[in-house]
């Protein structure tokens, strides 16, 4: 029976609620503890190189973090020396102007 202005929801839609609050609980979680934003900003390093190759525009480098970096678009020529700017752990880089 019925009843009017009461409302009672199925099992299964209490299943589907609940899977729905464990899903939300796990992504604040993940979003805050295990992979927090701040992770998605890196520090910029500046550095003074010397160009390694230069592979039609493509110019190949080392840094001190050991991470080979390449700068696109690069019209410098190997032997030449530059200073760039690349992100803290990332693999590629632009050069400063001064």
């Amino acid at each position: 029976m019925v009843v009017r202005g009461k409302m009672e929801i199925s099992s299964s839609q209490k299943g589907a609620l609940v899977a729905g609050g464990a899903f939300l609980a796990a992504g604040i979680v993940l979003s805050t503890l295990v992979f927090p934003f701040w992770n998605l900003i890196r520090e910029d390093v500046y550095e003074d190189v010397v160009i390694l190759t230069n592979d039609d525009g493509i110019c190949y480098v080392e840094t001190v973090d050991n991470i080979p970096k390449t700068i696109e678009n690069c019209t410098l020529k190997p032997d030449d020396k530059a200073t760039i700017k690349f992100g803290e752990g990332l693999a590629w880089a632009t050069i400063v102007t001064p």
